[in-house]
């Protein structure tokens, strides 16, 4: 529910130009981040070049600028720089930010959905560009830990569907059999989503996690569906009685 209800940012967001709102570049170190994967070393500061440009009739005043990393509809990494200017009605304004972010080791690792923003006063947005960052932090950041745990909570789901199995103690309606190996599937998504994003092959944006958790959950639920009928237990009027034919009880 969290995934679908959140759609791709896009860089006109903050209103566009007809709106009120303010239309940005930016680079990265002098390296335009719209359609590219910028690299982000924690341990090196950033310049973070950001021209804004006002089309509409009104002078808009800039409190700060704000960078953070988005994956499956949770902010991992966010910092903010207080720089106040003021974008005049139809004109252009460049200014330049340093940034230190050595922190960030400890937040994120591999690629991840980024957005720098131009806040106002009352930390509404004004403006944003949308890239990919290729993060270089440590394996046991926040998202290096979140998908470690996902990837154990994975596990048990399916050793716990699995067990259920073998056991015969799934429920007798095949819709309760796939709803007991659906949150196996559903985390199954969510770790290969978080591993490709770690490994560096695919970024966690809305247009491949959705499918890819989706999906799984949905071969999850087909397996349990099809899973065989529970052998039947033993009758609850059975009786049972003891060798020597004296003593009987119901079970």
């Amino acid at each position: 529910m969290v995934l679908l209800g959140s759609p791709p940012a896009t860089a006109d967001s903050g209103g566009g130009t007809d709106g009120g709102g303010l239309e940005l570049a930016v680079t990265l170190d002098d390296r335009p981040i719209a359609n590219a994967t910028v690299t982000v070393d924690p341990a090196k500061q950033i310049e973070l070049t950001v021209t804004a440009t006002n089309g509409g009739g009104t002078a808009l005043k800039v409190r700060s600028v704000r960078v953070s990393g988005v994956a499956l509809a949770l902010t991992f990494f966010a910092y903010d720089t207080t720089a106040p200017f003021e974008v005049p009605a139809h004109s252009r304004v460049t200014r330049t930010f340093v940034l230190d972010m050595a922190d960030l080791s400890g937040q994120a690792i591999g690629l991840l959905p980024s957005t720098v923003e131009l806040l106002d006063a009352q930390r509404g947005t004004l403006g944003e560009a949308t890239t990919v960052a290729d993060i270089r932090g440590s394996f046991w950041s926040v998202y290096g830990a979140f998908g470690l745990a996902m990837l154990v909570l994975t596990v048990l789901a399916w050793l716990t569907a699995l067990l259920a199995l073998a056991r015969h103690r799934l429920p007798a309606n095949r819709w309760g059999r796939g709803l007991r190996f659906l949150p196996a599937g559903f985390g199954t998504g969510l770790v290969a989503v978080v591993s490709l994003s770690v490994l560096r092959l695919v970024a966690p944006e809305p247009a491949v996690e959705i499918p890819v958790v989706l999906g799984a959950a949905v071969i999850a639920f087909l397996l349990g569906y099809l899973t065989p009928h529970p052998a039947p237990g033993p009758a609850d009027d059975e009786t049972v009685r003891f060798p020597d034919g004296t003593k009987e009880f119901t079970p």
